[in-house]
């Protein structure tokens, strides 16, 4: 897998994901649906040629997603932001199709001057209702949550500003949690849906999943449509590139203290965040748990905080150094979070054709490091 590419870089492997982009396809077509690629999940922009022959358009946070989605995916434009800068917002109109706003002042401050243009324009609703287990981070019904609307702060007079509704709620979930939240939203707000175009179901869901009931999530989208008249919208991120990228490491050391320790050239901190945000262990390639194979070591970054650590992982053989370890499910939530902390190089982004060929897109130097300071 590795070849002579130096490492670390990540991989994405275009054959795995075509197969999630097929069936991501088939849930369109059997909906039916429209389905947005998330960028904040994955924004590897020289393969939007590709997922653009499967998905309608991609959805952004903000203005410069919303661009590099206009200008390298085409299709629909979606954006949502908690909150717009209003100095950026003329600039954003000529890029998106659809505004979501997140309450109903920015909503009345905004939507006129979208509308205008003949944008559309919707409202983030907060349904409050928490189907996260162990993930609070990315629970938007969280207590105090700045995400979307409640029921107690929406305004019947703010429909003739709306053009549909939209909640996200879900992370790395199955469809029953989608469907749970899809009772209580419909509970609190569906006598509104008949007044509206689409109805957005966010993102979060784990479609490509192998175990995910795909027949459940049509059901639900076949409901809305069908009753309501409305076109329903998915944004995910995960499900288009799940288990489709590798980030490819090597070890530098390896050392004692209590227990075997490993030494690697990537970096928790720098190049999986989310390792140690979520926290969750990643999976690797030929390894086990701690102590369930010969040899077992704690794999850490060669950054100078203490707490860049991968996790503890066994083994076959002892490792060396200049072993070479293959992460998996590392497209997404990774190269759009990487960061150059310590002066830690970016990996390289590579592509691994269907043939099996497999191309650098990019590599990252000293200049993209001094560029982000002055």
């Amino acid at each position: 897998m590795s070849g002579q590419i130096r490492t670390p870089y990540f991989l994405v492997d275009e054959k795995r994901l075509i197969q999630n982009l097929e069936l991501l396809k088939k849930v369109e077509e059997e909906g039916p649906c429209r389905i947005l690629l998330a960028q904040k999940a994955f924004s590897m922009f020289s393969v939007y040629p590709l997922i653009r022959k499967y998905l309608v358009g991609s959805t952004a946070s903000g203005l410069y997603e919303a661009r590099l989605g206009k200008e390298e995916f085409g299709g629909e434009t979606h954006v949502f932001s908690p909150a717009y800068r209003e100095d950026e917002f003329e600039e954003l109109l000529t890029y998106a199709d659809h505004l979501v706003f997140n309450s109903p002042s920015q909503l009345r401050k905004y939507s006129p001057r979208a509308r205008a243009l003949g944008k559309e324009t919707g409202l983030r609703i907060n349904p409050e209702c928490s189907t996260q287990e162990g993930h609070a981070i990315y629970d938007p019904c969280a207590p105090g949550s700045r995400l979307g609307t409640t029921l107690e702060q929406f305004e019947e007079e703010l429909l003739p500003l709306l053009d549909g509704l939209h909640f996200h709620t879900l992370c790395e979930q199955d469809s029953d949690d989608l469907e749970t939240t899809a009772e209580v939203f419909e509970k609190k707000f569906g006598k509104y849906l008949y007044q509206m175009k689409w109805v957005n179901f966010g993102g979060g869901h784990h479609i490509t999943r192998k175990d995910y009931d795909v027949e459940r999530l049509l059901r639900i989208v076949r409901h809305f449509h069908e009753t309501y008249g409305v076109t329903v919208y998915l944004e995910p991120g995960e499900a288009v590139v799940l288990n489709a990228g590798y980030l490819v490491t090597s070890v530098l050391e390896t050392l004692y203290n209590g227990m075997d320790l490993a030494i690697l050239d990537t970096s928790a901190a720098c190049h999986m965040p989310d390792v140690l945000e979520m926290p969750y262990r990643p999976p690797l390639k030929n390894s086990g748990e701690p102590g369930e194979k010969s040899y077992t070591y704690r794999l850490g970054g060669p950054t100078c905080l203490a707490g860049d650590v991968i996790g503890d992982y066994s083994f076959d053989m002892p490792l060396k150094e200049g072993d070479r370890l293959v992460f998996e499910d590392m497209a997404l939530y990774t190269m759009v979070k990487t960061n150059t902390f310590n002066g830690m190089p970016l990996p390289s982004i590579a592509l691994r054709h269907v043939d099996g060929s497999k191309e650098v897109i990019r590599s990252f130097g000293y200049e993209d490091f001094k560029k982000r300071l002055s």
